[in-house]
Order: C-alpha cells, then structure tokens, then sequence
C-alpha cells in the first residue's frame, strides 16, 4: 500500500519544514509549494496528491481565493482540503468551510487532530 500523499501550500518555510517532518514521522509522503500559484500549478498536472493543507494568509493569493479555484479544476473538484490557520476568531472555521475546505485547523498544529483528519483520506 502506497503512502498517502500531501500537498502542503505554505508561505513560511518553517510551517513547511514542522508540518512535513512531522507527516513522514508518521508514514505520510509530503510535497509543499510556497504560494497558492505554484500550487494550482502543480494541480493542473497528473501528480498524485490525496488531500492539501493550505495556509489561509499567504501574499497574492491566499487560501480563500485558492480553494475555491483549486475546487475548479476538474480532477482536484473532491480533494480534501484543510484549511491550516493562525486566525482561531469566532466565524473564521465557518468562513473556511465556506471557502471550501474541508475541515479547519489552527496554529499550532494540534498533531492528534491532524492525523485524526488525514485518516479519513
């Protein structure tokens, strides 16, 4: 059985670096790109990805406008998307889920719910 595969789309290196060495810990084969762009890029092709975490706060183009982009695009339309948030405020989830993501999860990473939310990949 193949490992399952996750694209992280962040504009911190940091997040990128703590989010995949944390993933392959736990058997997850990760790929990032640094913006949103790169990332809808990347999607257009045929490389293999089971679900997205996305930052919603990047520059150019941030996960809100992303989502629903990646969304459009035809092979990507039931990937599952996480949205992965500094901004924890009352309405923010919901405006996520709206964006289309889904599920939600803030910074810092709870670890246990993420695995708990890839699982289900």
């Amino acid at each position: 059985m193949r490992k399952k595969r996750i694209l992280i789309i962040d504009d911190d290196s940091r997040n990128i670096f703590a989010l995949s060495a944390t993933l392959r810990a736990k058997s997850f084969d990760c790929i990032s790109c640094s913006n949103a762009q790169d990332a809808l890029d990347l999607l257009t092709t045929d490389e293999v990805v089971d679900a997205i975490l996305i930052d919603m706060m990047m520059p150019e183009m941030d996960g809100y406008e992303a989502i629903p982009r990646i969304k459009n695009i035809e092979k990507r339309a039931r990937m599952p998307i996480i949205a992965v948030t500094a901004q924890a405020m009352v309405g923010d989830r919901e405006k996520c889920l709206e964006a289309g993501a889904t599920e939600y999860i803030s910074k810092p990473v709870d670890v246990d719910r993420l695995l708990q939310l890839l699982s289900q990949v």
